[in-house]
């Protein structure tokens, strides 16, 4: 069984990793802004499969989601999304972000063969707890896919030890319990997780929920490897209806200039 390590690297520090919902407002204009977000520096794109009970997620990203189904999006056309960005960015890390149902529906070897032939880094199926991923886990690592799991701070060491074992490519660090969504204020049990994390792997450490300004990017920077932004970009999208592609490039670029 080959042990996958996604080619990922936060060449400038903190690294950013973008979360979009896939088919909102539609599957081309998603494309759009995934280059769009690439181009204005994200290392890092999170495809996300809109799903129909999204219990992880905030008001923002269910709204997408919804918008997105009822333009049919499917998990086999996030792929095909994914094999378009492969072809016009090699370097940039792609993580399908994915609720567990649509990857069965699929079936799991498909999945592997379809996501690796795309071009797709790995996958992080968000309601898949670690201990249940055996399966997962095997199918992933065997087509050199990278595996991401989820570490919140009130997990015990034991248990960050066995994300940390099972993961591949990074780590994604939650700033803290509860759904997706922006606050104004960042958890501080986001940096003590994070150096928890540091005492049971070497692999990058990504922190995210919540985050949503250019300081709060700056922040988390100075002991995360990475920042994952995901409502701010969805909602930005939301409000931007018809120039989406260009307010995430200004969106992005913002963040990234308070970062450096």
């Amino acid at each position: 069984m080959t042990q996958s390590v996604m080619p990922l690297s936060f060449y400038n520090k903190p690294g950013l990793v973008v979360y979009v919902t896939c088919g909102d407002p539609d599957l081309a204009t998603t494309r759009e802004i995934v280059l769009a977000a690439i181009e204005a520096g994200a290392d890092v794109i999170e495809l996300g499969v809109p799903f129909s009970d999204p219990v992880a997620d905030g008001p923002v990203i269910q709204r997408a989601s919804e918008r997105a189904l009822k333009r049919g999006t499917t998990l086999a056309q996030v792929l095909a999304l994914a094999a378009e960005v492969r072809e016009q960015a090699q370097s940039t890390g792609l993580i399908v972000f994915s609720y567990l149902n649509p990857i069965l529906r699929m079936g799991m070897e498909k999945f592997c063969i379809v996501a690796r032939h795309a071009g797709v880094d790995g996958a992080l199926v968000i309601d898949l707890p670690v201990e249940e991923s055996a399966g997962y886990v095997q199918a992933m690592r065997a087509h050199d896919l990278a595996p991401v799991f989820l570490a919140a701070p009130t997990s015990p060491d034991e248990r960050l030890k066995r994300i940390a074992q099972a993961s591949r490519g990074f780590v994604y660090a939650l700033s803290r319990t509860g759904v997706t969504g922006a606050r104004q204020q960042l958890a501080q049990d986001a940096k003590k997780l994070v150096r928890r994390l540091r005492r049971v792997t070497r692999l990058p450490i990504a922190v995210g929920f919540g985050i949503s300004t250019p300081k709060q990017f700056a922040e988390v920077g100075e002991f995360a490897d990475a920042v994952v932004v995901g409502s701010a970009i969805v909602e930005t999208i939301e409000h931007n209806q018809g120039r989406e592609a260009a307010a995430v490039t200004e969106f992005v670029r913002n963040l990234s200039a308070f970062g450096c």
